[in-house]
């Protein structure tokens, strides 16, 4: 998942200043017993809009995930496909034409009917979206996946075609260019269906900053379970149980999500009874909450931490160097001092749930004499090269980055070469430095699925020539460029096998660990369900 950038360090302060005053009085109301009552959950950030469209970030998509739904969700407790807005779909032996067969029972919040005109609207408006909004910062994931608009730079790459109403209950998409991931993809909140009505009376998509409109700030409108009651902008989200709910209704009255940056904060809230629950529980919290009485819930890892490196900074080019860094590493010593328990160490770019995971690839295992030798080949013994991190920031890929870089810098040192460390402020600075800027040399990153599809992995880090590489592998853009175009998932897969060989072979990164990202509620809370790609819905919550 494409981290955002989102609102600064200052804003969660405030957050986490009201939490007491707010929250507690919020929980102060649920009463006792198991129904109704107020959920109070911690991220670690502020989502940055309430239209899921213009995001690309873990905690707009939290909120989004209970206001709205998709043509297609994923089944409990995995990254696969299943129903959801979509009863079935049939695919057309090319995997050009997708049609969607809908529920007939289903309206938005706005009480404005759900149909197959409502998916074409929504299809419609994301093709035709305004040339301002076609930036990775508002329209990442659509121009990613469906590779343009209808105009624009890259109008004639876009694959996307049309859409058909056949009747009230079917609808039709039609590509340009087959997308085996399609189905997968819709599963993403960015792809949610929005009532057509409210998008037309409250969102303008070329306004300077959609994502500050009166849509996406306080009219939001879906399908879902519960429907916005306020948004306080520093403070929290206010969401009701939609009572019109076609599915489970949902047994809590109300959902608040409030902002605590740090884990250890987040920690003391849930200990203090200021909050239900949080995400990102810090490794050093798990067993002290435990011994509390606390609950400690894990998602199935589907995600991947790695060391990447700049080939634009020397001596990062030579291949040489890159396999010492990689034998230098101790990955299981960098997993025991710096992630949750039950976290294993990576073999690829991808985790074995993804199709096309191969343990078929060149090992780099811990060999420091090898290390010692590789550099002395390349003639970069006692080489000096910057290490940047971040500070400020608990990702599920990345419970604890400061630690972790402590251990690589150790070992990177054992082998004699000279680290630099640079550390930045993730909000606003790393994230751009990294991907924005040829400004930087070994850096610690990763990637949570979004789905279950190998480009959302390979495709994303390699895909094309980007700044936080620094390399042009054009054998390795055609490959994956190959694989994306194909029609089916078995078709893909030994050439996605291939691609795993290829660039553990490259080198162009160290993949380090699928850590396990954890949550922590309290006793009361009841029924949540963990899920890998954080498709978490919470009418199955209780509190008792």
């Amino acid at each position: 998942m494409k981290q955002s950038l989102g609102r600064a360090t200052a804003v969660l302060a405030i957050a986490t200043l009201a939490l007491t005053s707010c929250a507690k009085s919020e929980r102060d109301d649920s009463g006792g017993g198991s129904g109704g009552g107020t959920f109070v959950f911690a991220g670690s950030a502020e989502p940055v809009s309430l239209d899921p469209f213009f995001a690309s970030d873990g905690e707009t998509f939290r909120v989004s995930r209970q206001i709205f739904e998709g043509l297609v969700g994923t089944k409990p407790g995995t990254a696969d496909p299943a129903p959801l807005l979509a009863t079935s779909w049939d695919v057309s032996d090319d995997g050009l034409t997708y049609t969607f067969h809908l529920r007939d029972d289903v309206k938005f919040q706005d009480d404005s009917v759900f149909d197959a005109d409502a998916v074409c609207f929504n299809f419609d408006r994301w093709y035709n979206m305004p040339e301002s909004a076609q930036t990775d910062d508002l329209t990442y994931y659509y121009a990613t996946l469906f590779r343009g608009f209808a105009t624009g730079d890259r109008a004639d790459e876009a694959i996307y075609d049309s859409c058909s109403a056949d009747d009230a209950t079917t609808a039709t998409i039609t590509l340009k260019k087959p997308f085996a991931g399609f189905v997968s993809a819709m599963s993403m909140p960015a792809f949610s269906m929005q009532s057509p009505t409210a998008l037309k009376k409250y969102q303008d998509d070329g306004a300077n900053n959609p994502r500050t409109t009166d849509y996406s700030t306080a009219h939001p409108v879906g399908t879902g379970p519960f429907e916005l009651e306020s948004w306080e902008r520093g403070k929290q989200v206010t969401l009701d149980a939609n009572d019109s709910y076609w599915g489970e209704k949902a047994s809590i009255d109300k959902a608040v999500i409030v902002a605590i940056d740090d884990p250890k904060a987040r920690a003391d809230a849930l200990a203090n009874g200021e909050i239900d629950g949080y995400d990102l529980v810090g490794p050093a919290d798990i067993k002290p909450l435990e011994d509390q009485g606390f609950q400690i819930e894990n998602r199935d890892p589907f995600n991947v931490l790695y060391l990447g490196m700049n080939q634009k900074a020397k001596p990062l080019d030579d291949p040489k160097v890159r396999q010492a860094i990689a034998y230098a590493l101790n990955k299981d010593e960098i997993v025991s001092a710096s992630m949750p328990e039950g976290t294993e160490t990576a073999l690829e770019f991808v985790p074995p749930a993804v199709n096309g995971y191969t343990e078929d690839v060149t090992r780099y295992d811990y060999d420091p004499d090898k290390a010692r030798q590789l550099l002395q080949e390349a003639g970069a013994e006692g080489a000096t090269i910057e290490f940047n991190y971040p500070t400020g920031v608990s990702r599920p890929y990345m419970p604890q980055p400061e630690d972790t870089f402590n251990v690589i810098r150790t070992e990177l040192e054992a082998v004699g070469l000279k680290i630099k460390p640079t550390a930045d402020q993730w909000d606003p600075d790393y994230l751009e430095k990294i991907q924005g800027t040829e400004d930087h040399g070994l850096h610690l990153l990763g990637w949570t699925g979004d789905y279950n599809d190998t480009d959302n992995f390979l495709g994303v880090f390699f895909g094309t020539s980007t700044k936080e590489w620094g390399f042009e592998n054009q054998q390795l853009f055609d490959d994956l460029k190959e694989a994306r175009g194909l029609p089916t998932v078995e078709e893909q897969t030994p050439l996605y096998e291939k691609i795993n060989q290829e660039v553990m072979d490259y080198l162009p990164g160290v993949p380090l660990a699928h850590p396990v990202p954890s949550l922590a509620f309290s006793p009361d809370v009841q029924g949540y369900e963990p899920s890998p790609v954080q498709d978490e819905v919470w009418n199955t919550i209780s509190l008792g």
